[in-house]
Parts: structure tokens; sequence; C-alpha cells
């Protein structure tokens, strides 16, 4: 039994290649498409667990499609960027990147970040309640309904959120007046296998900051606590 389906998504074909041969000898069922019109079509056409997928492929932007590709289909993509390319990583996550990794990368790296999404996924299958008992949490004039997962304010309407806004946000709510390292926060939503030096909890706090807060370079609702991580501060009420 295979541990899954993937698309690789890379003009180049020797990226493509190595991604794909370390997938395979991982278990894996992959397939490749070498741009996003083959991509699109690939989606169209079966289910993955998982997509790979580059940012910059000639004249493309992957970034672009991004959106797109998880507002169509359920499956979780790995964002490849180019090293050091902060912007595209952040725009990634914005539109709902479940996780990136950095060119050049170690083939080990995104084999654990990729069973990290998979096992996540098992797990909430397994755990999964057939009848969600659903919650609503109060706070700073918000709502957030967990049975249909929407945020909204009285005054300010309602705020779109990714999954991994609503995992941060619930975590958060669950979680009020306490400070989170960032190993705490990444182990609850479910991102293991990841360095010191990643910042994609900043950047996930960075994005849910501009839905909630008035004024997201001076957050009232979401401190950080330097050196250690972050914290809720707004008084939650739940029913």
């Amino acid at each position: 039994m295979n541990a899954g389906r993937i698309l690789v998504v890379d003009d180049e074909a020797l990226v493509r290649k190595l991604i794909r041969t370390c997938f395979e000898d991982d278990g894996y069922v992959v397939d490749e498409a070498e741009s996003m019109g083959a991509a699109h079509t690939a989606l169209g056409e079966q289910k993955y667990d998982l997509v790979t997928l580059d940012t910059i492929m000639g004249s493309e932007n992957g970034a672009q499609h991004l959106q797109s590709i998880k507002a169509k289909h359920d499956v979780f993509v790995i964002m490849v960027t180019a090293k050091g390319d902060v912007i595209d990583r952040v725009v990634g996550l914005e539109l709902g990147a479940d996780d990136y990794v950095a060119k050049p990368f170690h083939i080990r790296e995104l084999l654990a970040r990729t069973h990290a999404l998979l096992r996540r996924k098992a797990g909430a299958a397994i755990d999964a309640d057939p009848s969600p008992v659903t919650q609503l949490f109060r706070f700073d004039g918000w709502l957030l309904n967990t049975g249909t997962r929407e945020l909204s304010h009285a005054d300010r309407g309602t705020a779109e959120l990714t999954t991994a806004d609503y995992n941060l946000l619930l975590i958060l709510l669950k979680s009020s007046r306490r400070v989170l390292s960032r190993d705490q926060l990444m182990d609850l939503i479910g991102g293991q296998n990841w360095t010191p030096l990643d910042r994609t909890i900043d950047n996930h706090v960075a994005r849910l900051r501009k839905k909630l807060e008035i004024d997201p370079s001076s957050p009232k609702l979401i401190k950080t606590v330097r050196g250690v991580g972050y914290s809720f501060t707004a008084s939650v009420s739940s029913e």
C-alpha cells in the first residue's frame, strides 16, 4: 500500500525527476506537471494528497494559481521558493499554502514536511466526529462559529479564514491569556519536523493579525512575547 499520491509541479525536468525519485522511493505515487496548465489538468483528472508547487516557472507565477488550487481541490500544497525570497513565502502562506521549502533544499526536509502534513490529514480523519459539536467563541466584538468556521464582527463584517488561519485562531482562543511558544504552536497546528529558524508561525500570526487587529502594526489581541512566542490577550467566552 502506498503512502499517498503527489503531484510535482516544476518547469525544470531535473528537479521534477529528483523529487519524483525520492518520493517514489518513500512509497508515494507521483505524477509530474511542467506548467500550471498541465497542473490544473492533472488536478482535474486525479485526486492528489499533496502538491509541490514551484513559485516561479518561466513566465508563470505559481503563487498566483495557488488560491485557485486550494479553492477547487482538497489538497495540501507545499510551495517551493527561491532561496531567501521572503515575499513569495509570505504571499504563498497568505493565499493558503500549507508549508514551504526554499531552494536549494535537502530532500529530507521536503519529505519530513510532507510526512507531517499527511500525518495531520490521517489524524484528522481518525479523530473526526461525524456529529461535531458547534462552539461559539466571542472576543473583542468577534464571533467564531466552529460549525461554519465563520468569523464575523458586528461592525467590521465577516473575515475570510484559510484553514491555517482557522486552526491557529482556534488554538489561541482555547489558550487565551497563556503564553505559547513557537514550538508549542507548531506542534498544536501539526507542523512537526520544523527548524528553530522556521518563520512559518510568525507568518501565520502576521496574516491573522491583519484580519483581527484594527492596527496590525500595534497588535492588541495577539501579543508577541519576546524570546518566547505569542499570547492571545483578549477575554474569550464560549458556548
